[in-house]
């Protein structure tokens, strides 16, 4: 357990601006060079001028209201237990990412990318590989849900390729694992903290991400915390037409420790009202072996990540997420 204590008010989380970046060579290696020294730093940073319609986003948080607002009934019809690749909804205390604290305080729903069910990757049993669950009475639901994945998409290949320049490799490295990339989209809700909650409850437990990039999208509501390297919790508040990234376990070995998956938290306990933000996971395909970078030198301390998949990787994070307490 990490127990809670408040954290620090400091601004260290940078601004970084994509403008220009997805077709300037010369704005696209400074972009590269802004997240190396983010990366380094504290594992977190924002980006602005990435190129998402200001109109898709607010649709999007709009939309994930919307589906929170059902009556539990409807919810629970496209429940995450119906499904065999873990998409669809999730109430309060069904994930638990601190081990040793009280279940998480939100609710959440997810999809990932569609795949039928001819598919090579589900008929090979792929995890997490699959269909989605849409609600039934939410008309243009799955279009908006679907537009965003998309650019979520687009931005997390261009994301990898600056990640990728960032330790002196070329745009092009993730190629090979960027022809059909993962893309989760989950929709949170976390209604007001408690007061004097036991067990350490809240929103999203202390944890690092599992993957390669998360791009969150936030409401006007703060919440998300990051500490940095000193050990120190810092706000990362809401600025209005930006992303806040952060790398996960998956870069981490990528680059043998030279970056960090950092640790965060989610605890509304300002607000009146609960706060809404959207998820994006983005990850290469899933049969994809991530080896160390050929530039990063050799740790011990992180074994070789080719050893397994990327999909076997977040399966595995996963079940270790909702095993029972």
């Amino acid at each position: 357990m990490i127990p809670y204590q408040p954290p620090s008010v400091a601004k260290q989380i940078p601004v970084i601006d994509l403008t220009g970046s997805f077709t300037n060579p010369q704005l696209r290696q400074a972009a590269a060079d802004a997240i190396h020294r983010a990366c380094r730093e504290i594992g977190f940073f924002y980006v602005s001028g990435h190129g998402v319609d200001s109109d898709l986003l607010s649709r999007q948080l709009e939309s994930a209201q919307r589906f929170f607002a059902q009556d539990e009934w409807a919810k629970r019809a496209v429940s995450r237990s119906n499904s065999p690749c873990w998409r669809g909804y999730e109430g309060p205390g069904a994930q638990t990412l601190d081990p040793g604290s009280a279940p998480d305080h939100k609710e959440s729903y997810s999809i990932a990318v569609d795949l039928a069910e001819d598919h090579p990757w589900v008929i090979a049993g792929l995890p997490g590989q699959g269909a989605n669950q849409w609600p039934e009475a939410m008309p243009g639901f799955a279009e908006q849900m679907q537009a965003y994945q998309a650019a979520m998409i687009r931005l997390g290949r261009h994301l990898m390729g600056l990640l990728a320049m960032s330790v002196e490799l070329p745009y092009s490295y993730f190629r090979s694992g960027l022809g059909q990339p993962q893309c989760g989209v989950r929709l949170l809700r976390y209604p007001r903290q408690p007061a004097g909650a036991p067990g350490n409850l809240l929103g999203a437990g202390a944890h690092t991400d599992w993957g390669s990039i998360t791009i969150l999208l936030q409401g006007g509501i703060a919440g998300l915390e990051v500490r940095n390297a000193d050990g120190d919790w810092i706000a990362a508040t809401p600025i209005p037409g930006t992303f806040v990234i952060n790398i996960g376990q998956m870069m981490e070995r990528f680059t043998a420790g030279i970056y960090r998956a950092t640790m965060h938290r989610v605890c509304n306990n300002t607000a009146e009202t609960a706060r809404y933000s959207v998820a994006s996971f983005f990850e290469l395909e899933p049969l994809y072996r991530m080896g160390r970078a050929p530039t990063c030198p050799a740790d011990p301390a992180y074994p070789d990540t080719a050893e397994f998949t990327i999909g076997d990787h977040i399966e595995q994070m996963a079940r270790a997420s909702y095993a029972p307490a």
